[in-house]
């Protein structure tokens, strides 16, 4: 069958020449419409209350999508609470992992992510047992990821924080497409929901990605065409290229299946299992080293990026210090050339003032020499009388003169 016109239920990338569709578009000309079926919407914190799950109690999230990341910070905010910087962060992916740009500073936080599958996030859990897990997902009572954790007996806490509701298709001629790609049992459920009687529409081909969602259509009794992913087809443009180019398809790779000591084994099948292509193998191990020097171009942009802050702000303290130099230098030169202004000011008045005989010293008067105190006077001498009686005699003479 010829596949010419494909419903993707997935919103439409922003740059569809960089998205894995573009192969679809430019080397087989094929019409791609995205569209998501469902819509997301946040359970609010007073709902969330009700679970008794307090964030700052963990020490570590497990995030297996962009929405788990948007709703856990919105959440965040609304219960206004916060989260340790030591607090460990678990993605299935690298761009869920780079994802968290948006809200944390990511080169100071203990990041982790896997490969590609969830099975590889598994392995690096399993190197942390020892932390207390909480995994933000929808209020979906199970899927292949809690299984997967379930199975490999992490101890873990699941947070509803988001709801997913079908959106209305009906402005869609269903019999207008070939092909119809299907990512999540919620895609499912719109598609049933919108179109019951899909079941009927034989010329439509159903596309499916994982194994929850390749379990949801055969219980609503739809035919699965196309299965993704498997190993020569990881992705699903990938996988509907290989279709439509007539390649067999071969075994799926899904999160459910044997688990080892450290992981999971991945070795369930879609159908008949068949020895997949030579041609399909040499594909992926150059899509897959395509990847690897993407991401290593990546990180060696992100180092070049950082080497070039740091310098800038190297150049910046050095520029800054170099102008506080320069600064003192000038402030010193001034101060020297007002002190040396001051000095000729000095010596020009010196030199202009009149000249004169210099002042002779005032002469000190010598001290008094101390006065010489007379020496008491001796007493006089009274001159002795021969005898004492002509002295009585004028005595009574005097007396007799008064008496008179």
């Amino acid at each position: 069958m010829k596949i010419k016109k494909i419903l993707i239920s997935q919103p439409e990338p922003a740059d569809l020449e960089k998205s894995p569709y573009r192969n679809l578009v430019r080397k087989l000309g094929v019409n791609l419409t995205f569209f998501k079926f469902f819509e997301v919407v946040g359970i609010p914190a007073s709902e969330f209350r009700k679970t008794r799950i307090h964030i700052g109690e963990y020490s570590a999230i497990i995030f297996n999508s962009k929405n788990s990341i948007d709703h856990f910070f919105r959440m965040l905010k609304e219960l206004r609470e916060t989260v340790s910087e030591d607090m460990k962060y678990f993605c299935s992916t690298e761009a869920i992992a780079l994802y968290l740009q948006n809200y944390i500073q990511y080169r100071k936080r203990k990041v982790f992510y896997g490969n590609q599958y969830f099975s590889d996030l598994i392995e690096i859990l399993s190197k942390h047992r020892d932390e207390k897990f909480l995994f933000p997902c929808s209020d979906e009572k199970q899927t292949e990821y809690t299984k997967a954790l379930d199975k490999a007996k992490f101890k873990y806490t699941k947070a509803p924080m988001y709801t997913s509701k079908p959106r209305n298709l009906t402005q869609f001629d269903i019999d207008s497409f070939d092909a119809i790609a299907l990512f999540s049992p919620i895609g499912v459920r719109s598609l049933v929901k919108n179109f019951p009687d899909i079941k009927e529409h034989t010329g439509i081909l159903i596309a499916a990605f994982g194994t929850s969602t390749h379990a949801a259509l055969k219980e609503h009794g739809i035919k699965l065409s196309i299965v993704a992913p498997t190993q020569s087809a990881p992705s699903m443009a990938m996988a509907l290229e290989n279709y439509i180019l007539g390649k067999e398809q071969d075994s799926v790779v899904t999160s459910k299946g044997e688990y080892s000591k450290h992981g999971m084994k991945n070795t369930i099948t879609a159908g008949k299992k068949t020895k997949p292509v030579i041609a399909n193998k040499e594909i992926y191990k150059q899509r897959m080293e395509e990847k690897k020097a993407q991401a290593a171009a990546r990180r060696a942009a992100r180092a070049a990026e950082k080497a070039r802050l740091e310098a800038a702000e190297k150049a910046k303290a050095e520029a800054a210090e170099k102008a506080a130099a320069e600064k003192a230098k000038k402030a010193a030169a001034e101060k020297a050339k007002k002190a040396a202004a001051e000095k000729a000011k000095k010596v020009a008045v010196v030199k202009a003032a009149p000249k004169s005989a210099p002042a002779k010293p005032k002469e000190v008067a010598a001290p008094a020499k101390p006065k010489k105190v007379a020496a008491p006077a001796k007493p006089k001498k009274v001159a002795a009388t021969k005898t004492t009686k002509p002295v009585v005699a004028k005595a009574k003479k005097s007396t007799t003169a008064k008496k008179a």
